[in-house]
């Protein structure tokens, strides 16, 4: 790994987490993680395949007011990093063998992070009692260094000086201990499923159980409808040389359309129901006691 790859690795470690708390653009989550990462590295789809790993993950995860998360997206920074620069570890393993316990631990340095800068808070309000409007707005500033430097620090120390541990680690999973690298592929594989369980855990699932039956059935159909289409095709391609055709696999930007049409069509008889259930109820009967002409 280059000292440039650390460099930029390393700073966007620490801008991410910033972008988290102000702008939120999106290069702060896993999926943004692995873009970035596995552009630097010079390996876009490893990083995008432990980056859709990690957040669909996390899709279910959340915090309330001032607690702390798994920080999934420098497990991703991680991992994508070494999977790429480590010879014999795949992106499953270093989903489960790397990101999962980096993100992990990341909870503890996001406490110190927060920790400290109380340091700053408690400064702000000393000059907000002396009217220092300029020095208040250096500490607001400067508030942001705790915050950064907890996810920039650890990140340059890994790929600085982890890299040897790790293949080491790799060279061992793929050789005595294989049987553990397997296991490690397994569960990288399945922590998507975990990320969906925790998600529905969360959502009105009784309430809306149609549309998640729906859902699966249409997604397996049409699974199946392309699988063996694709079958066909391969098959005819290799019997006749001059068969020229292109045999795409499932569309999920279809399913997710028709998820979508789904959602609007529940929308709108949402927003339907309560508006007759909010309007007056017209009556047969005038305030004088007289039958009105729609009543005859």
């Amino acid at each position: 790994m280059a000292i440039w790859q650390i460099i930029l690795i390393t700073l966007y470690a620490g801008f991410q987490i910033l972008d988290e708390l102000t702008l939120y653009t999106g290069f702060n989550t896993p999926v943004g993680a692995g873009f970035v990462v596995g552009l630097i590295m010079g390996d876009l789809q490893t990083g995008l395949m432990i980056g859709a790993g990690m957040q669909l993950m996390v899709l279910g995860v959340g915090t309330f007011g001032g607690a702390s998360k798994i920080d999934a997206t420098i497990g991703t920074t991680l991992a994508t990093a070494f999977s790429v620069s480590v010879s014999g570890m795949s992106p499953q393993v270093a989903i489960s063998s790397i990101a999962v316990p980096v993100a992990a631990i990341m909870v503890q340095l996001d406490i110190l992070a927060r920790f400290t800068n109380t340091f700053f808070a408690h400064r702000v309000d000393h000059y907000i009692e002396t009217f220092n409007y300029k020095a208040i707005e250096r500490n607001f500033l400067y508030g942001a260094l705790p915050w950064s430097l907890s996810r920039a620090i650890p990140v340059f120390i890994a790929l600085a000086f982890g890299r040897g541990l790790v293949q080491s680690i790799a060279n061992a999973l793929n050789g005595s201990w294989a049987w553990l690298g397997t296991g490690l592929s397994v569960a990288g594989a399945t922590l998507p499923a975990v990320g969906f369980a925790i998600l529905l855990r969360y959502l009105p699932v009784k309430k809306h159980i149609a549309y998640l039956i729906l859902g699966f059935t249409v997604t397996t159909l049409l699974t199946v409808v392309f699988g063996n289409i694709q079958a066909l095709g391969g098959g005819i391609a290799a019997v006749n040389k001059n068969f020229v055709g292109t045999f795409n696999s499932l569309p999920m930007l279809a399913i997710a359309l028709i998820g979508f049409a789904l959602a609007i069509l529940y929308y709108k008889r949402a927003i339907s129901s309560t508006a007759s259930a909010a309007a007056p109820k017209a009556s047969s009967v005038s305030d004088e006691g007289e039958i009105t002409d729609d009543e005859l």
